[in-house]
């Protein structure tokens, strides 16, 4: 019962959160519903699965029980397809899907060879992409994982950085190593990088190479440029699968086009290449950044109406 309800009953308030018309009581181990019909059937189906899943071992957070509650309301699924199976394992973190959103995602990742995964910030892309990548190289479907970015910064210009090359570029690279510690023993991981199994590089070191035998992860795609990209897309080798992450209302180039929106146009309907896109539901850190998120993007329409607007008068 503490497993489902979660500390201080933290998800029992998510899912009377959830189901505003339901009262729901918890008396020992017997939980009880009161109010309106539908959401009393909608609440019920989604504790019985909670159920039946913490008794497999699955622990619940507040973006579980979201996501299981939208499954629950609509019909469309179950509550287990809809917070995903597990990708990872480590010690009690355990990493999978926490939304539908994600779930797709991570299918189009075993069902093609590159994917694309577009959406704002905070909806696991990479995460789940490096996850994806851990598993892979567990299972011996490929021999190393290659983690790659942009060294482009995010709006301030930081000078010159002290240090040797490796010094001025690790700090770009720092959250894609962070990623990495989570998701394997922190011992494991310098050794795995000595001998080049695991491999975390500027997008600039992958020019006139071939990946084979490669799960290869470009992180912060929207700060390519076209050239760049295409460079990168035409790396893949046999045996390889590729996966791009990127947000592309977040472009931090100094101007011309971003290599992320070039490539949704230029490789549309091309076999075995997946664009699967998140978005503002299927953010997974702090309730408040999908809010944030919606805010920002109706601000952005909002500014392009304007534009449109402003130029149609400059015609006349």
């Amino acid at each position: 019962m503490v497993r489902l309800l979660g500390p201080q009953d933290r998800l029992l308030t998510r899912l009377e959160h959830e189901f505003p018309l339901v009262r729901v009581t918890v008396r020992g181990n017997e939980i009880s519903m009161l109010g309106d019909e539908d959401q009393v059937d909608q609440a019920s189906r989604l504790v019985g699965e909670m159920i039946a899943l913490v008794r497999d071992g699955v622990d619940f957070g507040a973006a579980e029980v979201t996501e299981g509650a939208r499954a629950a309301r609509t019909g469309d699924r179950s509550v287990t397809d809809a917070v995903g199976s597990v990708i990872l394992q480590r010690g009690n973190k355990t990493i999978r899907p926490k939304t539908a959103g994600q779930s797709d995602y991570v299918d189009s990742i075993d069902e093609n060879t590159i994917v694309f995964g577009i959406g704002p910030a905070g909806t696991g892309k990479t995460y789940l992409a490096m996850a994806k990548a851990v598993q892979a190289l567990h299972r011996k479907e490929v021999n190393r994982i290659i983690l790659t970015r942009p060294a482009v910064e995010a709006g301030e210009r930081l000078g010159f950085l002290p240090g040797t090359l490796t010094d001025k570029i690790d700090p770009y690279l720092r959250p894609l190593y962070d990623a990495l510690n989570e998701m394997m023993d922190p011992d494991m991981v310098p050794k795995l990088l000595t001998t080049g199994v695991v491999e975390v590089a500027p997008l600039a070191y992958m020019r006139g190479r071939t990946l084979n035998d490669s799960f290869v992860v470009l992180d912060e795609a929207q700060n390519t440029t076209p050239e760049q990209m295409k460079m990168f897309l035409t790396r893949l080798g046999f045996g390889s699968r590729m996966v791009v992450t990127g947000d592309a209302t977040q472009v931090d180039l100094p101007a011309g086009s971003s290599g992320l929106q070039v490539a949704q146009q230029v490789l549309k309907g091309i076999e075995d290449v997946h664009f699967a896109r998140l978005t503002s539901k299927d953010v997974v850190r702090h309730t408040l950044v999908g809010e944030i998120v919606d805010a920002y993007t109706a601000y952005d329409e909002r500014e392009i109406a304007r534009k449109h607007a402003a130029e149609s008068r400059g015609r006349r």
